[in-house]
This record gives structure tokens, C-alpha cells and sequence, in this order.
């Protein structure tokens, strides 16, 4: 059976700075895979590759069967595929559910799956319902970074792209933000996870990759990767490239 999504190849670059060189990624339906890597390694790179945010010097995506290259980023989102950015980036003018409403834009006609989309949010994050009506800017970060995946979930996606969503969060919130992203995807949706975390991401996830200056430097089932003593000594003991967790 072919992936749901096939990224092959995958070459981008920023003027004369290559950010990805050859990385190829699959997910199969119902998955969370999670990519590993050091600030710079081109793991959001590669995520706003997927979503058709930066330009692709070569290769392909391809999800469901449908080459990805040239399609514009709305579109890519109105056939299944959102993005939760790094950095959460919510609109901090506009309340909660402006911010909700805007992730279903591709859907704005079908009412009544919105509002299914929305409760579905709500039960997810009780909380976005208790802060409904309060402006974005003014949520703490834990609650800022429940906005930025739940106005992802509003596009109803077949595969969540979900961008370093620990980071900067308190111990405690990054067990319930996890908790939360193995329900979304016990629910039916597959999970692309961008982690430097790597604890959290290689418990959660069934396949991983781990990417070092743009190219893919070791793949394959969680258990293998923890079990990697290169990958321990990296990224699961006390190195400076272990998840930042200082409370928001």
C-alpha cells in the first residue's frame, strides 16, 4: 500500500544556504512519526516544505496519491494537510474563537462541520471554551499552543504537521500537551512531529527520523532509535540538545 504521504528526495534551499539535501520521509495512515534534530537541522524546513510555505528546489511530495510540488498552500490545507507552526503564532488581536474560525477558512461554507470541527476542539482543550471570548494575546503559553493545534484541527486534516508544540512549556504542560496529540491521532489522524523532546516524541511515535544539517542521519522504528547509542548520547541524555522545557 502506498504512503499517505511520500516525501522523496527533498532538496530546499535558501539562496546559496542549503537547508534540506535529499531527505526523504513517509507516513502510512494512522501513523505519528516524529523528526529529531538540533535547532538549524531543517526539521521546520521541511514541515513548511510539506504545507508549500518555502519553494522546493527538488524532489517531491506527494499525499494521497496527489503530487504536492505546485500547489498553493490553501489548497494543500482544503486537501487535508495543516500545519500547527513553531512558535504558535496566534493572532493575538483577534479572540479565540476568531482565531478558530479563521483555521476553518477552507471549510467557511459547510457550517455544520465547522461547528463540528469547533466542539471537537473544545472537548480536546475544555479550556479554549472557557476562553472563548478573551483575546489571544492574552492566554498564557500552554493555552496559546492548545489554540495554535486546535485552529489547526478546524481544517478537519488528514495529516497534522505539528511544529516543536513543547516548546518552551512547563514540564507539566508538555505531558498534557502529548497526552492530547496521542488522542488526536487515536482518533484518526495521522501525525507528522517535529520534537526536540526527543523522550516525549520517540514514547509517543512509531517511526522516527532523525535529520542533521539537512540530510537524514538514521531512521526507523522508535524502539531502534532509542536503543541507538549515538541517538542516546545526542538527544535522551543531558546535552544541550534535549528538549527545552522552561515554564511559559
Amino acid at each position: 500500500m502506498a504512503p499517505l504521504l511520500d516525501i522523496d528526495g527533498l532538496c530546499v534551499s535558501y539562496g546559496a544556504i542549503q537547508a534540506l539535501a535529499d531527505v526523504s520521509v513517509h507516513l502510512d495512515q494512522g501513523e505519528i512519526v516524529t523528526v529529531l534534530g538540533a535547532n538549524g537541522a531543517g526539521k521546520s524546513t521541511l514541515l513548511q516544505a510539506v504545507s508549500g510555505l518555502v519553494p522546493i528546489g527538488k524532489g517531491s511530495v506527494v499525499f494521497g496519491g496527489e503530487a504536492m510540488n505546485r500547489v498553493p498552500p490553501y489548497d494543500i490545507v482544503r486537501r487535508g494537510i495543516s500545519l500547527s507552526p513553531e512558535g504558535r503564532r496566534v493572532f493575538p488581536t483577534l479572540t479565540v474563537e476568531e482565531n478558530l474560525n479563521l483555521g476553518a477558512y477552507t471549510r467557511r461554507e459547510k457550517k455544520a462541520q465547522v461547528r463540528g470541527a469547533k466542539e471537537r476542539v473544545f472537548l480536546l482543550f475544555p479550556i479554549l471554551k472557557e476562553r472563548c471570548r478573551q483575546l489571544a494575546g492574552t492566554l498564557s503559553g500552554g493555552e496559546q499552543q492548545m489554540l495554535a493545534i486546535g485552529r489547526a484541527l478546524m481544517s478537519a486534516p488528514k495529516v497534522l504537521l505539528l511544529d516543536e508544540p513543547s516548546l518552551g512549556l512547563a514540564p507539566i504542560l508538555v505531558k498534557q500537551i502529548f497526552d492530547i496529540v496521542s488522542e488526536i491521532n487515536g482518533q484518526g489522524t495521522t501525525i507528522l512531529l517535529v520534537e526536540q523532546n526527543a523522550q516525549k516524541a520517540l514514547r509517543i511515535a512509531s517511526r522516527g527520523y532523525v535529520l542533521e544539517n539537512g540530510r537524514i542521519v538514521a531512521s526507523g522504528p522508535c524502539s531502534e532509535l532509542k536503543a541507538d547509542r549515538k541517538i542516546q548520547e545526542a538527544y535522551l541524555g543531558g546535552s544541550a540538545l534535549k528538549a527545552r522545557t522552561n515554564p511559559s
